[in-house]
C-alpha cells in the first residue's frame, strides 16, 4: 500500500486548468482576457501561487502566452478539448509533488486559504481527494465547485482508466472514489466568469 506525507504547501503543485473553448466567452481564450488590466490568469496566479510548492498550466491554446507567467504549460494528452478532466490528467501526469490542487483560470477570486482548507479535509476524513463546496441559500443546498480539488497524484491510473473508457464528466468520475467534501462559507470566492458580460460586471 502506497503512503502519502501530509499535504502541505511545501508538497502540492497547483494546476490552473486553462484548456477549455470558451465557448460561452465567444470562443476566446478566457485566461488571457483583461481583468482590471492584467490577464484573468494572472489574478489566479497571484491567488494560488503563494499556497503551493510550485504552478503548471493546462493550456491547449496560445501556450507562449501562459509560459510568459514563467510556469510549465502542458496541453491535453487527450484530444479534441476533452474538458476538465482531461486538464486534470495531463496536470497529473507531470506533476513533481505527491498532491496537486486544481482551481480554473476563469476564477479570479478563488479563496487565498483554498490549499489550507482542502488539505485539512483530506487529512481529517482520511481521503483521496477533496473536493471545495459551497452554499449561497444558508446551507440548505450545498453546490460542488469540483474544478476546484486536491488529490494524491497516485490517483492518475484510475483517472487514465477512466478517460480510456469513454468517460468525460469529472463528477461521475470523482464519486466513485475515496473523497471527501468541504465546505467553504464565501460562495463568491468561487464564481467564475463565463461570458462578457459577467467580465464587464466585475
Amino acid at each position: 500500500m502506497q503512503t502519502h506525507p501530509a499535504p502541505t504547501a511545501l508538497n502540492i503543485t497547483g494546476l490552473i486548468l486553462a484548456g477549455g473553448r470558451g465557448t460561452r466567452m465567444g470562443g476566446v481564450d478566457k485566461g488571457l482576457l483583461l481583468l482590471d488590466d492584467r490577464p484573468m490568469v494572472a489574478h489566479v496566479i497571484a491567488r494560488l501561487a503563494p499556497q503551493v510548492n510550485s504552478l503548471i498550466i493546462n493550456a491547449n491554446r496560445n501556450q507562449e502566452s501562459y509560459a510568459a507567467f514563467g510556469h510549465p504549460v502542458w496541453s491535453d494528452l487527450q484530444p479534441d478539448f476533452a474538458g476538465p478532466l482531461a486538464g486534470l490528467q495531463a496536470g497529473l501526469h507531470h506533476c513533481s509533488n505527491p498532491y496537486l490542487v486544481t482551481a480554473p483560470c476563469d476564477s479570479p477570486y478563488l479563496p487565498h486559504d483554498l490549499v489550507q482548507h482542502l488539505a485539512q479535509a483530506l487529512v481529517s476524513a482520511d481521503t483521496d481527494l477533496a473536493v471545495a463546496s459551497t452554499s449561497e441559500d444558508h446551507y440548505q443546498t450545498i453546490q460542488p465547485q469540483p474544478v476546484f480539488m486536491l488529490l494524491k497524484i497516485s490517483l492518475l491510473t484510475d483517472l487514465n482508466d477512466y478517460l480510456q473508457g469513454g468517460g468525460r464528466k469529472m463528477e461521475t468520475w470523482y464519486r466513485r472514489l475515496n473523497y471527501c467534501e468541504t465546505l467553504f462559507t464565501d460562495a463568491g470566492a468561487f464564481r467564475n466568469i463565463n461570458t462578457q458580460e459577467q467580465l464587464q460586471q466585475q
